[in-house]
């Protein structure tokens, strides 16, 4: 192989080997179609012209016969019915001629001329024939029946001719049939020998262009893998595997760059690491300050401004009491603040274990904790069939009952009517919670879950804003989304869980 050979694309190592393929292969082809083509001309010419000729000659012989056969026996007997087969040969003859005509014996051909023979000679028997075979005709002679039997066998001699052509028509017909058909045997053994010939050409061509230099390629590649990452690559052979060799290379040397920077940027987030477990640290301590050390203060100013509202109750003047009253709302509402935030912050950070257990006894639990509230509002929550999910039911419950205290709390006119609802969506479960209440506007469909945003004030609404933040942190640490729907006519809030299947799996 050349320089400039090996510098070859592989499309046109390919397209060099089709063309040659298909240059042999088509030859082969054309010489098998005509070997088919004269197989089938062959054939149909036995069987569709010379057999249809030979059996209408046979169909004349015999109809001439049966007419001799009935004048025959109507000399010896003098019995009209002996002329049956005389009439009946005649009929036979017509047809038979009519038949030869149409297969091709027309004046001209050898079969023609034979069947124009055959006419001539029976002619001449029939007008023969004719007075003895007439009403009221005499008995023949020895001389006439003589005569008769000649003119006849005239006739048998111009079957014996055309039907001696016919066969060897037919024999020669065979003759070209059989060599056709082994044209053709001889042409399917010649393209098979090609296929096979062409196969081992072109598996030796890409295993000696394609396979061999793709296989040097991938041991240069695997002893960089395996071995040594600092071994250079070469690629060799066509120009799309010399030019694979070179982009591999520069693979190599990028990933060379590239393992340098990760350790750097390994070094820099072990330091990070270690700074985060010191931040999550000090957020440790700091839930406990604030679930224990911050508590007591509040609890202790809570407790003595309630004290100085009863003692000193009717003592102060209003504005004084008012005093008071705002300090005792603002520890409640500091302490509120404070213990949903920690709920927030403890959601995922312990993982508790996640048990099979139904929708329904979750909703039940949370009204449970909402008895209060459905009881002043006068509402009515709905919730039937609802599946088993695989969850922490503490979190569950909560989720649920943010969601069905909203719908209590945001009420409008009438009581509010709360539905509890669930359908299947491929792998999950799709929960809705729909009520009657004032509504959401679809602007702010994804700020209500953010920490502490409130479309109302607080003295319209109480709460502290962060009810459908910590719904949305339950339902993503359970594997699934919350939403605001938006298109539904009530407000509707969904989400999803992961399905439980059969064998138990989420």
């Amino acid at each position: 192989m050349t320089a400039g050979a090996r510098g070859w694309s592989i499309g046109r190592w390919l397209t060099l080997l089709a063309v040659a393929e298909t240059a042999l292969l088509l030859a082969a082809l054309i010489g098998g179609g005509i070997a088919l083509h004269n197989l089938t001309a062959s054939r149909n010419r036995l069987l569709d012209v010379i057999g249809p000729q030979r059996l209408s000659a046979l169909q004349l012989s015999t109809a001439l016969l049966n007419q001799e056969t009935g004048v025959r026996g109507y000399q010896l007997g003098r019995r009209p019915d002996f002329l049956a087969p005389y009439t009946d040969g005649v009929q036979a003859q017509a047809v038979a001629v009519t038949q030869l005509r149409q297969a091709g014996a027309v004046p001209g051909t050898e079969l023609g001329d034979d069947l124009e023979a055959v006419l001539r000679a029976a002619t001449t028997w029939q007008a023969a024939a004719a007075p003895a075979i007439a009403p009221g005709a005499p008995p023949v002679t020895p001389a006439e029946v003589a005569r008769g039997q000649e003119l006849f066998n005239a006739v048998r001699s111009a079957l014996d001719t055309q039907l001696g052509h016919l066969a060897a028509v037919r024999d020669a017909g065979r003759a070209r049939l059989d060599a056709a058909a082994s044209l053709l045997n001889e042409m399917l053994v010649v393209i098979g020998v090609l296929l096979v010939v062409l196969f081992a050409l072109l598996s030796f061509g890409l295993r000696r262009i394609i396979t061999r230099p793709i296989l040097g390629l991938a041991d240069e590649v695997r002893q960089v893998a395996d071995q040594d990452v600092h071994l250079p690559v070469h690629g060799s052979g066509p120009r799309e595997i010399a030019q694979l060799g070179a982009d591999v290379e520069a693979m190599r040397q990028r990933i060379l760059d590239e393992v340098a920077e990760l350790e750097r940027a390994h070094a820099l987030l072990d330091r990070r690491t270690r700074e985060l477990e010191r931040s999550n640290a000090d957020l440790e301590q700091f839930a406990y300050v604030a679930s224990h050390d911050l508590q007591e203060p509040l609890r202790k100013v809570a407790s003595f401004c309630q004290l100085l509202q009863r003692r000193y109750q009717g003592l102060l003047d209003e504005r004084g009491e008012q005093y008071i009253e705002y300090a005792v709302d603002g520890a409640k509402r500091m302490q509120i603040l404070i213990n949903d935030l920690l709920a927030f912050s403890r959601v995922g950070r312990k993982p508790g274990e996640h048990v099979l257990v139904g929708a329904d006894r979750l909703v039940d639990d949370a009204l449970a904790n909402l008895e209060v509230a459905l009881s002043l509002s006068g509402g009515k929550v709905t919730h039937v069939d609802l599946p088993e999910v695989r969850v922490e039911p503490a979190l569950m419950t909560a989720v649920f009952q943010n969601l069905i205290g909203n719908a209590l709390k945001f009420k409008g006119e009438t009581p509010p009517e709360v539905r509890v609802t669930a359908e299947r969506d491929g792998d999950d479960w799709v929960f809705s919670v729909s009520d009657n209440g004032i509504g959401i506007d679809a602007e702010y469909a994804e700020r209500v879950f953010a920490l502490f945003q409130r479309l109302h004030t607080r003295s319209a609404y109480p709460g502290t804003g962060i009810g459908l933040a910590l719904c949305r942190r339950i339902v993503e640490y359970h594997g699934g989304r919350i939403w605001l729907d938006t298109a539904a006519t009530d407000t509707t809030f969904r989400f999803t869980l992961p399905a439980r299947e059969d064998n138990g799996e989420v």
